[in-house]
């Protein structure tokens, strides 16, 4: 691995950039320098050492909306060696509240539009703070940060039904940009459009980190708005756009928006099998779409197509990146054979180091150095990846991953629910939702649809909310005992 010239640090990407080049601007109409970005997460990091005693290995939070301090404390936690923990704002209080406990950060730092949640979550965690602003001592610190500290703890849902934290490390940014460079054909004179949530590494690390890493400029929203992101195309000129198709949905919505996305070269999507019409609609715009295939734990970049490949080969998500290898393994642990489905395995320097404090589930997702995806899928004879299924049932619900087993935990703990069980079902806005079926106590009464919805507020992100919910005798299960998913849904869909 060759590291970035300057330093040994992740914070090198933005000292080596053009220094009077438009590092980033904001959808204020404020923008950083590379020079500016860089003094600004100097800063950064001789507060939090200076006022936080913030050291090597030490975790730091931020909750809010996309904002450009979050870039600038992501390179401060960087220079520090220090770990970023950033926060997904559409989560409940107690959902923050666990991952706080359980990263526990010596700070959080927040936008104003969350002051009073992280006030709360905070409460009942020990030795941490919650701040809104930053100061910025006269102090310099030493920059001491090294490719082998892990920089981001990512937080993704959890099959026991809690979140649980991937570990980053600076190198897996490092990989994963090269990646990102590569399938983006990315340069220092792109531009490149940021709309999607930065606490997802969908966000933060399909194009973000890698454009700051080429020297590119990069425009940031704090959330995304299909109105917004269309003005903005026209103003800032984006050369890239990264979507999930619930916002490829949302732009093609717009009155406008055929024709308002002329200059942009390319759009990158993915999270989901992307159906052909979407892909065509872009394309038939003169935009290459390109699919990308990863995962949290991939950091998220380890397949792509190439330019022209969304319409002459859609099925397939592209081949393995340029700094990863992809296999199919079988159910007994051997190499599949081409075309035959198996369990996707990636292995590269951008995978994660492992799940925060999890070394049994750390243990468990790798076999001999490959990442194990838990998704199916195949490879054909030219290399080319297509993926089937998640074997997790994990729910893909507009870009945001939910796991059944977090919906049932809460819902099970429900008075009169003997056990339920939660399945994804189709929707035409977010490709997915979730969709429980309810099993009574024998003898006791339904739980009325206030205290369902009481529960589930007081535990999960509105997002993770069963758009349905059924009683039934009880749950369609297989000879094994287990829930038998496709009869799940067909029970939920009434065929």
């Amino acid at each position: 691995m060759t590291e970035v010239s300057g330093t040994g640090n992740i914070a090198g990407w933005l000292a080596k950039g053009e220094p009077g080049r438009t590092a980033l601007s904001f959808e204020n109409g404020q923008s950083w320098t590379y020079r500016e970005l860089d003094q600004w997460a100097a800063a950064i990091a001789a507060h939090l050492a200076a006022d936080h005693q913030v050291s090597k290995g030490d975790r730091v939070a931020f909750l809010g909306f996309n904002h450009p301090g979050m870039i600038a404390l992501l390179f401060a936690c960087a220079r520090l060696g220090a770990i970023l923990v950033p926060l997904n704002w559409r989560l409940a209080e107690a959902e923050l509240g666990f991952i706080l406990q359980d990263s526990s950060p010596k700070v959080l730092f927040c936008s104003e539009e969350f002051e009073q949640t992280a006030h709360a979550i905070c409460q009942d965690v020990e030795n941490v703070s919650a701040l809104s602003a930053l100061s910025a001592p006269e102090e310099a610190v030493p920059n001491s940060g090294a490719m082998g500290d892990d920089l981001l703890i990512v937080y993704t849902s959890g099959t026991t039904g809690r979140p649980k934290g991937a570990v980053l490390s600076q190198r897996a940014l490092l990989a994963n940009a090269e990646g990102s460079i590569h399938m983006h054909q990315m340069t220092a004179s792109d531009r490149v459009l940021v709309v999607l949530p930065l606490f997802h590494v969908g966000g933060l690390n399909i194009a973000l980190t890698p454009a700051l890493y080429a020297g590119a400029t990069v425009h940031l929203h704090g959330k995304f708005d299909p109105a917004e992101t269309l003005d903005a195309v026209q103003t800032f000129r984006p050369h890239i756009l990264v979507l999930v198709p619930a916002t490829l949905q949302a732009i093609m919505a717009q009155p406008n928006w055929p024709g308002a996305l002329t200059g942009l070269r390319m759009l990158t999507t993915g999270s989901m099998i992307v159906p052909l019409p979407l892909i065509e609609a872009y394309e038939d715009q003169g935009i290459s779409v390109v699919q990308v295939y990863g995962s949290t734990e991939t950091c998220p970049v380890a397949a792509y197509t190439t330019p022209g490949e969304g319409k002459s080969n859609p099925r397939s998500t592209g081949r393995a990146g340029c700094r990863s290898e992809v296999r199919i393994m079988t159910p007994d642990g051997a190499p599949a054979r081409l075309g035959e489905d198996g369990e996707i395995e990636v292995k590269g320097e951008h995978l994660m180091t492992g799940y925060w404090r999890r070394p049994e589930e750390t243990e468990a997702a790798f076999r001999d150095g490959w990442y194990r995806t838990g998704d199916i899928g195949a490879l054909d004879d030219t290399d080319n990846l297509y993926f089937r299924e998640r074997s997790k049932h994990m729910i893909i619900s507009g870009g945001e991953n939910i796991y059944p087993a977090e919906i049932e935990r809460v819902l099970a703990a429900v008075p009169g629910i003997a056990e339920c069980a939660v399945c994804a079902i189709p929707d035409p806005k977010w490709g997915e939702v979730p969709a429980a079926v309810l099993v009574l106590v024998p003898g006791q009464e339904a739980p009325s649809a206030d205290s369902l919805d009481a529960a589930l507020n007081a535990q999960l992100a509105r997002f993770k909310h069963p758009k349905t919910m059924k009683f039934a005798d009880a749950l369609p299960r297989n000879v094994m005992g287990k829930v038998v998913h496709d009869d799940l849904r067909a029970l939920i869909l009434g065929k």
